[in-house]
């Protein structure tokens, strides 16, 4: 494999979505290095530094999105397409994490199953376990919502998705969109935990027949629908593109280290955005206060690397004073963050959205 090497940060935080019961044990995450790289055969962007030993996926890793409306209005658009495409199908969600959108789908009338070690509940339906070919789970059609960037090898893993399904069946895979990220200079959005990324031609040249394919959550998420017999290897595809990566890529990392006169200085939304903010401040000695989450499973506990105690909505903005700056992680979310803490507060979308 002959690669090109399109950006490099190292030391930090492995974990972005993994909760710590404490501040101590969140400094104490292990750190890894992110070396950016694209194949020049096959067009794919991942990490080579990435070692997936340093992750551990189990009940305390909390990646649930569903208690946001906005995100609700999101996964009311991707139902809709799994209602197009799969109606009348056996569906087997991989990665399906908490259950949230399995139970969604159920709660729409399909016939779905489940797969995911991080899951914490009891139904029958859903395996806690990582998928496996050997398990003989098959379905006429997968979903793979935001799992392939956590994967090292994406089309071996798709080939064995494929293998256990008997070569047949339709696919919708999910996923963060890199042409985004590079665009908005999201730095915030490369972290260790995915060690994939993707633009939406990838899988055209990943598989022959690609039912439908587009972008969702404001160009963050692309996704497509393909049949799984048409997986090939994205190297037999057209040419692809070679990636034009942002030589300025960090530049609002410098911005928003800026001094600011606020008392308080918040981020709201605790997840892999929050982590890699809160780490990137840290590192350049710009201290938040704490971080605030609409996720119950959060609240209460720590965020990788910095350690930060996560806020309920009700507690962070109890301590916020008037003009305190509150860094959103993510702008879709900001009309609802604005109309629970009203037009006291600074609100700074990092996104630059």
């Amino acid at each position: 494999m002959t690669t090109r090497e399109l950006f490099r940060i190292d030391g930090v935080p492995a974990y972005q979505n993994k909760m710590f019961d404490s501040a101590a044990d969140a400094r104490g995450c292990p750190l890894g290095d992110v070396v950016l790289v694209q194949d020049r055969a096959s067009g794919l962007v991942f990490n080579a530094a990435y070692d997936p030993d340093k992750l551990r996926y189990d009940e305390t890793y909390q990646n649930e999105q569903g208690f946001s409306p906005a995100f609700q209005k999101h996964m009311d658009e991707v139902l809709d397409k799994i209602d197009r495409h799969f109606r009348g199908d056996r569906i087997l969600e991989v990665g399906c994490g908490k259950g949230g959108f399995l139970d969604l789908m159920r709660q729409r009338g399909h016939d779905a199953s489940g797969i995911d070690p991080a899951y914490e509940g009891d139904a029958p339906y859903i395996h806690k376990q990582h998928f496996d070919a050997s398990l003989g789970l098959r379905a006429d059609a997968i979903v793979l919502r935001h799992v392939l960037e956590h994967i090292p090898d994406p089309q071996q893993f798709l080939r064995a998705i494929a293998a256990a399904n008997g070569g047949s069946g339709r696919i919708y895979i999910e996923v963060p969109c890199l042409d985004w990220i590079m665009r908005k200079r999201a730095w915030f959005d490369v972290f260790y935990e995915h060690v994939n990324y993707f633009r939406l031609p990838d899988f055209l040249r990943l598989f022959t027949t690609v039912h439908e394919a587009g972008h969702l959550f404001g160009g963050q998420y692309l996704y497509a629908v393909a049949e799984l017999a048409s997986l090939r290897d994205a190297a037999q595809g057209s040419a692809p593109e070679a990636v034009a990566f942002p030589d300025d890529f960090l530049r609002e990392l410098h911005r928003h280290g800026a001094a600011s006169p606020a008392a308080h200085r918040a981020i709201w939304g605790a997840a892999a955005k929050g982590v890699m903010f809160s780490h990137h401040l840290a590192a350049q000695g710009i201290a938040l206060d704490f971080a605030i989450d609409i996720n119950p499973a959060k609240q209460g506990k720590f965020l990788a690397g910095t350690g930060l105690p996560v806020l309920s909505p009700a507690q962070g903005l109890a301590r916020l004073q008037d003009g305190d700056d509150v860094f959103v992680m993510n702008s879709n979310y900001i009309a609802e963050i604005r109309a629970l803490g009203g037009d006291r507060l600074n609100y700074i979308p990092v996104d630059g959205q």
